[in-house]
């Protein structure tokens, strides 16, 4: 159970909800089942804080569910009572440059996901998908900010490149780790997009060496291969196991082919490549990835996959001094050739396309966490902020993911408007019980009775009612 007294926030908040309105309280009941004492997922809290930081971190996670978009909304919100801070106590939490926000998110996520497999008895193949995203940003003040160019705009943004590692356990989706870049660029006058001037009117801030926050930011300047093998190796560590690591063209790689083989645990790397320069080792002889499926062409061994609509071939090479299997496949006659690389050798073409097309699922995760939770929205100039909300946000979309699981909605989409609709039915509720509270003072006021008692006695045989006298702030107000 919830450690420092953290069930009472949550068991607080389901106390203003019905056991009719599903999915507030599944969301609620996960939330409340989790072990988060602040020792245990690196969240202590020091001696003079009036609040715990731990239920700084359980009322953050819930502000999507209530339609509260940053902590200056909190204080108008129907969460407010619960727990009444000022928004300064969350933007406090959010620049603590000591906290492991990756230790939180590694620590929760997990307990998280095996809820889900202890949910459901199916087996499916587990793999760890690796992508990034734009994450734009609109202040230019921002520390270490900088232009990007943007595939999907084709066009330089102001932004940060978020690398994700995200888990797919064969149902789900669940986002694990991330860090955040920036693309310096080949113009020196202008490093990352911006002036001299506009770089020296950047926010930054002394951060304590060695902290996590120090890491997080040198982790900017390093190159995404490299972070990508360290997110994998931690993932690792944590005791993760999965059957694929799935990447599309722009992290297949000789480094990670090696370090993919290097590891104990059976894994195996599917990932789209490039029909570029790279030279494999093919009948002794070192081709391009054209010229091996121009051979193949001539010497017919293009085959057709009815189940897929899709013209194949497959080819054993040697990458590096490692043997790997190669997929081409295109959808005409004259479409363009695509390459999948493996290192799993008893994989056939439909099998890997099956497996491949996981890697959606963390398209599915930029989407959706974008358009519901906010992710990337953060305008915050402290980054360690900006490293605090993104986590935030990833351990909301973990906990929406398994909610879902255990619930009928078809999608996170459905789950989470429905949840909304709940909470704002509360804050419809909250608004009337004020009118309510205040009728209720008048008159006991003119009938001269203690009103706590006028208010016992009307609502003691009165479920519906009942659950509103949770809101003790709201009566004493009024």
């Amino acid at each position: 159970m919830l450690q420092n007294k953290s069930t009472t926030i949550v068991s607080e908040v389901k106390g203003f909800f019905s056991s009719s309105e599903k999915a507030i309280n599944t969301i609620l009941n996960i939330l409340s089942s989790l072990t988060l004492s602040e020792k245990q997922i690196g969240l202590q809290s020091k001696n003079n804080n009036t609040y715990k930081n731990i239920n700084k971190l359980l009322v953050i996670l819930m502000f999507p569910l209530f339609d509260i978009k940053d902590a200056w909304q909190y204080g108008k919100s129907s969460l407010f009572p619960v727990f009444g801070c000022g928004k300064d106590v969350f933007y406090r939490l959010l620049n603590d440059n000591f906290i492991s926000w990756r230790k939180i998110s590694f620590k929760i996520s997990k307990q998280l996901i095996e809820k889900a497999s202890d949910k459901s008895n199916e087996t499916g193949i587990r793999c760890l998908i690796v992508d990034d995203s734009d994450l734009p940003k609109t202040g230019r003040k921002i520390e270490l900010i900088g232009r990007v160019f943007s595939h999907v705009k084709s066009k330089s943004i102001l932004a940060f490149k978020g690398l994700f590692l995200g888990y797919h356990d064969g149902k789900s989706f669940f986002a694990l780790d991330f860090s955040l870049h920036g693309e310096q660029g080949k113009n020196k006058a202008k490093p990352y997009g911006l002036t001299p001037k506009q770089i020296k009117e950047r926010f930054s801030k002394h951060r304590t060496k060695g902290s996590a926050a120090c890491r997080r930011k040198e982790e900017y300047f390093e190159s995404k291969i490299q972070i990508m093998l360290e997110m994998i190796k931690g993932a690792i560590g944590k005791g993760l196991r999965f059957d694929y690591v799935l990447v599309d063209s722009w992290f297949t790689c000789s480094a990670l082919v090696q370090f993919i083989k290097s590891r104990r645990i059976g894994c195996h790397l599917l990932g789209m490549a490039k029909m570029g320069k790279t030279r494999y080792l093919f009948n002794d002889k070192k081709l391009t990835a054209k010229e091996i499926i121009d051979y193949h062409r001539k010497t017919k061994k293009l085959k057709r996959s009815k189940q897929l609509a899709c013209y194949y071939s497959q080819a054993m090479v040697d990458f590096n001094g490692i043997p790997v299997k190669l997929f081409f496949c295109k959808t005409s006659r004259r479409g363009k050739w695509h390459l999948l690389l493996t290192t799993d050798l008893k994989l056939n073409f439909e099998q890997a396309y099956k497996i491949y097309s996981i890697r959606w699922s963390i398209e599915v995760f930029f989407k959706e966490s974008k358009q519901y939770l906010g992710l990337g929205k953060c305008q915050s100039q402290d980054f360690d902020a900006q490293i605090a909300s993104t986590t935030i946000c990833m351990i909301q979309y973990n906990l929406l993911s398994v909610a879902k699981r255990f619930t009928a909605y078809e999608s996170l989409g459905e789950l989470f408007r429905n949840t909304k609709a709940e909470t704002i039915q509360l804050t419809v509720t909250e608004k009337i019980w004020k009118i309510i509270i205040g009728i209720f003072a008048s008159l006991a006021e003119l009938l001269e009775i203690d009103m706590e008692l006028l208010m016992e006695k009307l609502l003691s045989d009165n479920e519906q009612l009942e659950k509103l006298i949770n809101y003790k702030d709201l009566l004493h107000a009024g």
